[in-house]
């Protein structure tokens, strides 16, 4: 009778630490002061042009500007460059030009930001090395749209996506051929250096290079009817300016085998998987079986969290402690007038679905340390369920079936204190969520 040395209350406490616990060990694997330095070059001769994009940019940034500074003695005449990074997440690197700017939607900071980078890299000569750092939020964060295209149309184009739910390749494919530096172009600018080396933090399924921030030094195996058609299959209206370019075959994006690629190298330094690892280790260490569901999934995110459920129901009757832990970019169709991105929708979702289930909890997040939102820093990153999770909120008078109905999972994790806010992370490896069982 006294087998049981914990009470029901301790047991969840114990799994919401354990959660807590788990997702750090996550993020923090995939930090640049661990990640990157291994991974940065001597210098060469010349300047050494330092352009970066994406969430973890400014923090590449500031470490690849240390490393320089100190472990090579380079000073302001031998470093320079540009990082853009979402608003919030800037960092100090002496000698790089920090800018922060939009995301997901791009802003009128990230166009003139992106002139600059254009510049630099145009400017780069036979002695000079281009270092480029990128990851994921970077196709918001270099914005250049093409021909005739202004930054309102193209901020709508965005929104239309992001609506849509398509998957970020998708989403990418488009972003590519309306732009001037996605898609290989940016390698294009910098032909003339010495050389490029891209060193990216992977924020996509299966960690293709064409896909990470729009593949802005990689050949873009995607082409002007594949944009086409997913613009037409997703019912995005395009103004007149975006349909001119989806049809000017000379807009074409560079592809493989271009001799452009010649001097340019890319690199993989992070990946989604070491973030999950990391996070399975930690449970390991604290007495569960990791059980990996994927690093890559897709799909509706409402639709995976009802089949994880499943999943963990199933370990539970066979009486095992596990840890299903998962990652990937889950999608979200917007059909409500609710806040709340993938992650937190997930999590409403798997709440509904284990119906107080005892014994298991679970956590979504975005390693960024936000979960779509408004494109505030201060935006939530995901949120947390317990088996107490459907009966405290309808004790709060919440309605959880219409809040996931409203896509409003901001509003429901709010009410109970349970939305994931471990603020700006510096980094970003997708969404991790963790389902601790038994």
């Amino acid at each position: 009778m006294h087998a049981m040395s914990e009470t029901p209350a301790t047991d969840v406490q114990t799994q919401r630490a354990h959660l807590d616990a788990f997702l750090t060990a996550a993020i923090r694997a995939a930090h640049p002061d661990l990640c990157l330095p291994a991974h940065l070059p001597p210098p060469s001769p010349g300047r050494l042009i330092i352009l970066a994009a994406g969430k973890a940019a400014g923090s590449m940034s500031a470490v690849a500007s240390r490393f320089y500074r100190q472990e090579h003695g380079l000073g302001d005449d031998r470093i320079v460059g540009l990082a853009v990074a979402r608003h919030g997440y800037g960092q100090e690197a002496p000698g790089i030009h920090m800018v922060e700017a939009g995301h997901p939607v791009p802003d009128q900071a990230g166009i003139d930001a992106t002139e600059e980078v254009l510049r630099l890299a145009a400017a780069a000569g036979p002695e000079d090395e281009v270092l480029v750092l990128l990851s994921g939020g970077g196709s918001a964060n270099w914005i250049a749209p093409a021909g005739d295209l202004t930054l309102t149309e193209k901020q709508g184009i965005t929104r239309a996506i992001l609506r849509s739910g398509a998957p970020i390749g998708e989403f990418n494919t488009v972003r590519k051929h309306i732009s001037r530096i996605k898609g290989g172009r940016l390698a294009r600018a910098a032909r003339n250096a010495r050389s490029v080396l891209t060193l990216a933090i992977s924020d996509v399924p299966f960690d293709d290079p064409a896909v990470i921030a729009s593949g802005p030094t990689v050949p873009d195996p995607s082409t002007l009817a594949d944009a086409r058609e997913i613009c037409e299959r997703r019912n995005i209206p395009l103004p007149e300016a975006a349909k001119r370019l989806l049809n000017d075959p000379a807009n074409e994006s560079p592809k493989p085998g271009d001799p452009l690629f010649a001097n340019s190298t890319y690199k993989i330094i992070a990946r989604p998987q070491d973030a999950l690892d990391a996070a399975a280790a930690a449970a390991r260490e604290a007495g569960y079986e990791p059980v990996m569901l994927g690093s890559d999934l897709e799909g509706e995110a409402r639709a995976v969290a009802a089949e994880h459920a499943v999943e963990a129901k199933r370990y539970k009757d066979a009486g095992r402690r596990v840890a299903l832990i998962s990652g990937g970019e889950l999608t979200v169709t917007i059909r409500g007038e609710g806040h709340g991105g993938p992650n937190q929708e997930y999590a409403l979702a798997l709440a509904i679905a284990l119906d107080g289930t005892p014994g298991i909890s679970g956590i979504s997040a975005d390693t960024d340390g936000t979960d779509g939102g408004r494109g505030l820093a201060t935006d939530p990153a995901g949120g947390l369920v317990d088996p107490t999770t459907l009966a405290r909120a309808r004790a709060a008078g919440l309605d959880p079936a219409a809040m996931l109905d409203q896509n409003d999972s901001t509003a429901f994790f709010a009410a109970l204190g349970d939305l994931v806010n471990p603020g700006p992370t510096c980094t970003n490896v997708n969404d991790c969520r963790i389902i601790l069982v038994g």
